[in-house]
Formats: C-alpha cells, sequence, structure tokens
C-alpha cells in the first residue's frame, strides 16, 4: 500500500484550474453541446459520438467514425478523468480538453468547414445565445468557437471517476481483493508502473510501442501508424504514443492507438513482452488484469443521462471536402 501510494495519488474531484474554472453555467452549456449533433459538419455527429455513456464513454470500435460517415485513424479513449492527462490525442497534439475540443470543430470527426460556420448555426438556435450569454457574460458575442471549447471543457473536466482503487490508496487495506492486491504488487514488480503512474495510471508523457520488438508483428496489425512521428517528423519519435492513461480500461476494449486487441490478457501479455522484455505466467496475467479492473469506478453523474437540447432544425449542406 504504501509504494502504491506514492506512485499513484488519489483522482482529485475534478480537474478544474485557474484559467480553466468549472462555473455550474458552463458545465451547463458544455453537456449540451458534447451532445448535441447539430455541432457537426453534418448534423449527425456530435462529441458524444465517440464517447457513449453505454461503453463507458468509448465507442467500442477499433477507430471511430466521423462526421460524413469518415473514418478517423486511431482509437478513441474513454473520456473519463482524461482531463486530468498532460496532453491530449494519442501523439499529443492537443494540449489540454480545450484545445481538443476547439480543434475538433474543423478537425474529421465533427466536419464543419470553419469555427464561423458552426457559430452561426449555433447562434441561430433558440436558446444557445441565451445558454451562451449565461456561461460567459463579460462577452458582448459569446457564441464563439473559443467558448464552445472552454464550455465543453469545463463539462469534461467534471468527468471524474474514481473507483474501489482511490479507497485503497486512502488507507482502505479490504478495498482490494487479494486476487486484486497480488495483480498490483506485480504490476509494480513487473515494471508497467514505469509508465503508468500518477493519479491516472498513465496519461503523461510519451513512450516508444515496441521497445523491445515490433508491436505491428506483436498485436497482428497492419496499421503502418508511426505515431508521435507524424506530427513532429522527428526520428527519436517513431512508433512514441502518449501513454494511456489506465482508468476504465478492463470495460474499454478495443486497445491500443489502432484498437488492434480485443482481449484485456492478450494486451496485457503483449505489454509485458514489447515493452519490458518479459514472459508473464497465466497466472500473472490474471492478477494484473484483476487488479486493472480495480480501476473501474462508477459513471460520473448525469453523464448516463444525456441533457434535453434546445430545438432546431439543421440545414445539411453536405460535406465540404
Amino acid at each position: 500500500m504504501k509504494k502504491a501510494q506514492n506512485l499513484f495519488p488519489t483522482l482529485p474531484k475534478d480537474a478544474a484550474k485557474p484559467d480553466r474554472p468549472i462555473t455550474p453555467e458552463r458545465v451547463r452549456l458544455g453537456k449540451m453541446l458534447f451532445f448535441d449533433p447539430r455541432t457537426s459538419g453534418d448534423g449527425a455527429v456530435s462529441c458524444s459520438r465517440c464517447h457513449l455513456p453505454q461503453l463507458c464513454a468509448t465507442d467500442a470500435l477499433s477507430k471511430s467514425i466521423g462526421a460524413y460517415d469518415r473514418h478517423l485513424i486511431r482509437n478513441a479513449p474513454t473520456i473519463f478523468n482524461a482531463a486530468i492527462h498532460t496532453s491530449q490525442h494519442w501523439d499529443g497534439r492537443f494540449v489540454d480538453v480545450e484545445d481538443q475540443a476547439v480543434h475538433g470543430l474543423t478537425g474529421p470527426g465533427l466536419g464543419n468547414p470553419d469555427d464561423r460556420t458552426v457559430e452561426g448555426r449555433l447562434a441561430a438556435i433558440p436558446g444557445y445565445p441565451e445558454a451562451f450569454h449565461e456561461a460567459f457574460p463579460d462577452d458582448k458575442d459569446p457564441v464563439t468557437a473559443r467558448n464552445f471549447a472552454l464550455a465543453v471543457g469545463a463539462f469534461e473536466r467534471t468527468l471524474i471517476a474514481p473507483s474501489r482503487f482511490d479507497d485503497y490508496l486512502a488507507g482502505k487495506a479490504d478495498a482490494l481483493s487479494a486476487q486484486e492486491t497480488k495483480g498490483l504488487k506485480l504490476f509494480i514488480e513487473t515494471g508497467c508502473v514505469d509508465c503508468h503512474k500518477g493519479p491516472g495510471v498513465g496519461g503523461a508523457g510519451f513512450r516508444k510501442f515496441g521497445v523491445f520488438s515490433d508491436y505491428r508483428a506483436a498485436t497482428g496489425t497492419m496499421n503502418p501508424d508511426k505515431g508521435r512521428f507524424d506530427l513532429t517528423k522527428n526520428p527519436d519519435d517513431v512508433d512514441k504514443f502518449k501513454i494511456p492513461g489506465l482508468r476504465g480500461v478492463a470495460v474499454t476494449p478495443p486497445y491500443f492507438h489502432d484498437g488492434s486487441v480485443e482481449s484485456l490478457p492478450k494486451a496485457i501479455r503483449i505489454m509485458a513482452k514489447i515493452q519490458l522484455d518479459t514472459d508473464l505466467a497465466d497466472t500473472e496475467v490474471e492478477a494484473i488484469a484483476a487488479f486493472l479492473g480495480s480501476l473501474t469506478g462508477p459513471m460520473p453523474a448525469d453523464y448516463d443521462h444525456p441533457p434535453v437540447l434546445p430545438p432546431g432544425g439543421y440545414r445539411n449542406a453536405g460535406p465540404s471536402h
């Protein structure tokens, strides 16, 4: 327990920051926008499309599908606890959830041609101008892409999902079963914790996927994805990806950036082999999987209750490109 307490601080109650405040008005607006398909270019996709309440805020697809049925290039991780990560996206291209939200408006996920288009669409829906004014009372014209991102980010910063593992870290020894405690000990001693530490059990920094052998051979993927290299063009970043947070991992398959592995035990075995050059026994895999199961907590309050949205039609102009 003492080792675990040093490696894994308990989750905060929320992910608010001085420059990213959480107010009831912003959270209420952000939740509406998060679940509203009218924020997308085709009027059919919202942020929640990749983060379904029924699937622990994922979509269970190997690679997600965005506006106009475009297949995205990577798997969508859960949004729960994501706001505490040090960056967003598998290659870390977004500095925080607000940065991801604002770029998502014109990215393949929501597929708008530009910010002005979605700003005009939201401003024309009765109810949204008032909600934006309440959330951003100091702005003369608050219906902006920036405020969209701040509101969605405020909502996402409330989506913290503590689990029995946090009870254990707080000193309740019987919060974990004997099998889960054994798995925690193996998780630490095998070296998994070298990457997966902190309150998110990961979510900070980048690491090469396939330290001892090519991940493609181990996972069976045909995906040529080179990870962070595609963003930075730095040869040192070939096959580097953001270290995923493992909160909720037991209930959010498929695994890895390309969703190439469906089974958690298989993912554990692959990670031990290609990252740590370790062959785990079946009993060790089972114990680590049991520990990872303890990282799943109850769904954040009200996430499974999508909001009632302001009524208003949508004119589908077709894809912009």
